[in-house]
């Protein structure tokens, strides 16, 4: 505790007499395996699917999707801050069937809180293989499917009509209730100016944001 204190204190008069900015966190990565053939790399606004293991510093397993839980591998949307930052940083332009370790300081993870039985300032392994990415709701190329009649706004009939295609297409029966409140939620978070409709600028999402 000592230690993380004085370490603090003299990053702060760094900042101060140099006036600059401390860097920001980084992730380490390291590419453990790499499939021959890659046709799509991960990138922000994708929805990929994952198998994880999540180690502290001192090397013990804390949970593994494949043996914990329901053992089922995770859907998520890279970039939009539905994991940690240190996923959000360290998943992109990865390919299916590829497998990362990522080295997470606090900062990219729970930070000063921590969150259940992880301490707070805890420096986090994840071991992450990709089985699957598609594009998500809120990339660019799915805002060009959705755009029905190309007047470069969507309605909520089409971003509703998009949701189930998706369902159908990947095999999942058609969900109206869960449809509903996906397109009411899209709509809640990026129809910025309440007009009933999302323009490309307030449906795709702004990297810049990140």
């Amino acid at each position: 505790m000592l230690l993380t204190v004085l370490s603090w204190l003299c990053s702060s008069l760094l900042v101060f007499v140099s006036g600059g900015k401390l860097p920001e966190a980084e992730v380490e990565i390291e590419v453990m395996h790499r499939p021959f053939l890659c046709h799509r790399k991960s990138k922000y606004g994708d929805i990929l699917l994952v198998h994880h293991e999540l180690y502290f510093e001192n090397g013990t397993l804390f949970h593994s999707s494949r043996s914990h839980g329901d053992k089922q591998p995770m859907w998520f949307t890279l970039g939009i801050r539905e994991v940690i930052k240190g996923w959000d940083k360290g998943l992109q332009d990865m390919c299916s069937g590829e497998k990362r370790k990522l080295v997470i300081p606090p900062a990219l993870a729970y930070g000063k809180e921590g969150k259940g039985k992880i301490p707070p300032e805890s420096t986090l392994t994840f071991i992450v293989e990709v089985l699957e990415i598609r594009n998500g709701p809120r990339s660019h190329e799915s805002f060009q499917e959705m755009d029905l009649n190309d007047d470069w706004k969507l309605s909520k009939h089409e971003v509703k009509d998009y949701l189930r295609k998706e369902f159908e297409r990947h095999g999942y029966p058609p969900n109206d209730t869960l449809h509903e409140n996906m397109m009411e939620d899209i709509f809640a978070k990026e129809d910025k100016n309440k007009d009933g409709f999302l323009s490309a600028r307030e449906f795709t999402y702004k990297h810049d944001e990140l």
